[in-house]
């Protein structure tokens, strides 16, 4: 029986003319870091594939480093120094263009906090400062102006490149305390006295010419996206949406074809569900749409589709921007179009993702098994291959590992016996989700209760407690042990290699 979608969630299927293009929806992935890149880009290329092909109408990559001055090695991001980047960058677009959806890009000069471990260039930045990132005993230098003109230079070639890769957006980043541009506007970093440092206008003039200079470029045909943070979270000593933040926006406001606002550093713009509510960032970025006619995206960390028609309908934005969201459920979209919301994997905020990421690892989602496997093992988030045999399957445990497996299990066809010794099922999922602030991390088992509830072929039993002999006498064809782990109790760990004497 087909579902049919909720009017109300109509607006969230309008198109949105973004300068010379057009995206076909709301729905936004936003540019977002994964541990792939350049590294693996057939998983990078497949992982984007799928947002696409789940819905998302417009798809970008993470920051693409467009010069070796930028280098941030070990960091696994794409990059664009030469046409030798190209072709993976344009399987990435074909496979976006694939499923109808627009693809981005960013670029991206991380300035100061570019170590160039592998180019063994000097980084470079608005002033003498050594290197923060992971305390890499480099300094970078002070541009000088024939410096900010050739900066200037490989950031339009950077845009030349991406639309011969056939990319539709090209996003102009000034966020997150991380490149040239947001360096040149934060009084943090620029103590510089020429027309590039003092009143914010100076500060700001470095950004200015850069949208400008990329329209002028690849406006005729690519939409320019002005990606930028509004407040460095710092109060007086940073800064601050209410005052410079939106004054910069007002300065600018008609430049772009669209306005990606968000909040500095990093941490603050994808913090935690135990510190942040969905849609948290309303209040930095409210604004916007009051000073420039240009559309306007904004994260939040959205997973509730009645949460984005109210950021919709009240103002706020035109589209809903994502990253972790659609890491946790790239069909996200399409489901909410189905007329199925209730199928959504909501994000839980535990950041997994960028944890792994940070290890310069293919990123992990607690909600999404299939992310970062897209390509590797041939995983959808929405297929399974189906059961090869008849096997009964006793799954022992109905935490979250227990959940997961007999979902997997039942999805392809077996039949799934789950036996918990508790009275409940979550297993440590439950327990933290009733600690302050963690209670969005039930998710993980209210998502994956509500699947199995669906499914005749999966029989669950709470206080049954199994030892060896009955699971042997059960008699089931395959048996998977889910009863977690134990911490161990003999001292032993990664600094401690033999036992204390006394645990």
């Amino acid at each position: 029986m087909s579902v049919k979608r909720d009017p109300r969630y109509d607006v969230l299927f309008d198109t949105v003319a973004i300068g010379p293009v057009t995206a076909p929806n709301r729905f936004y992935q936003v540019p977002h870091c994964n541990g792939m890149g350049r590294m693996f880009p057939d998983s990078m290329i497949s992982m984007r594939g799928m947002k696409a092909e789940g819905g998302w109408g417009i798809v970008t990559t993470e920051q693409c480093d467009f010069h070796p001055t930028g280098d941030v090695q070990p960091f696994t991001e794409t990059s664009m120094w030469d046409d030798g980047d190209l072709p993976y960058l344009a399987a990435m677009v074909d496979a976006v263009h694939e499923h109808g959806a627009l693809a981005g890009i960013e670029l991206v000069h991380n300035g100061q906090d570019s170590g160039c471990l592998y180019s063994r260039e000097v980084p470079i930045g608005p002033e003498h400062r050594p290197v923060t990132w992971h305390q890499h005993p480099i300094q970078a230098r002070a541009m000088s102006r024939d410096d900010i003109r050739n900066y200037r230079r490989w950031h339009r070639k950077a845009a030349l490149r991406a639309r011969e890769a056939g990319f539709d957006i090209v996003v102009v980043y000034a966020g997150h305390d991380g490149t040239v541009p947001s360096h040149f506007l934060s009084r943090q970093s620029n103590q510089r006295s020429d027309e590039y440092g003092g009143s914010l206008e100076n500060r700001l003039r470095l950004y200015r010419e850069l949208i400008e200079e990329t329209k002028e470029a690849v406006g005729d045909t690519m939409g320019v996206v002005a990606r930028f943070a509004v407040d460095e979270m710092m109060g007086a000593d940073g800064l601050e949406w209410a005052s410079e933040g939106k004054e910069a926006i007002e300065m600018l406001a008609e430049l772009p074809d669209m306005w990606d606002v968000n909040v500095s550093d990093w941490e603050n713009d994808s913090m935690t569900s135990r510190f942040a509510q969905e849609g948290y960032q309303e209040e930095y970025i409210s604004f916007v749409k009051s000073v420039t006619s240009k559309p306007v995206a904004a994260v939040g960390r959205y997973t509730s589709p009645d949460t984005m028609v109210s950021a919709i309908r009240r103002g706020v934005v035109d589209l809903i921007g994502a990253a972790r969201p659609s890491i946790a459920d790239p069909f996200l979209p399409a489901k909410i179009k189905a007329g199925r919301p209730e199928d959504i994997r909501e994000c839980i905020g535990c950041n997994v993702c960028a944890a792994w990421n940070n290890l310069s690892a293919p990123s992990r989602c607690t909600q999404n098994p299939t992310m970062g496997e897209e390509w590797r093992k041939g995983w959808h988030p929405e297929t399974i291959a189906p059961k090869e045999s008849d096997s009964t399957v006793l799954i022992i445990g109905a935490g979250p590992a227990g959940l997961e497996a007999a979902l997997g299990l039942g999805r392809r066809g077996y039949d799934v016996i789950l036996a918990e010794a508790g009275t409940e099922t979550g297993g440590r999922v439950t327990r933290e989700s009733r600690l302050p602030g963690l209670n969005e991390w039930a998710r993980v088992r209210d998502y994956r209760l509500g699947q199995i509830e669906r499914l005749s072929n999966v029989q669950m039993y709470l206080e049954s407690e199994m030892d060896a002999g009955q699971i042997q006498e059960f008699g089931a064809d395959a048996v998977a042990l889910a009863t977690g782990a134990m911490w161990r109790n003999d001292g032993v760990g990664r600094s401690i290699r033999f036992p204390v004497p006394g645990c």
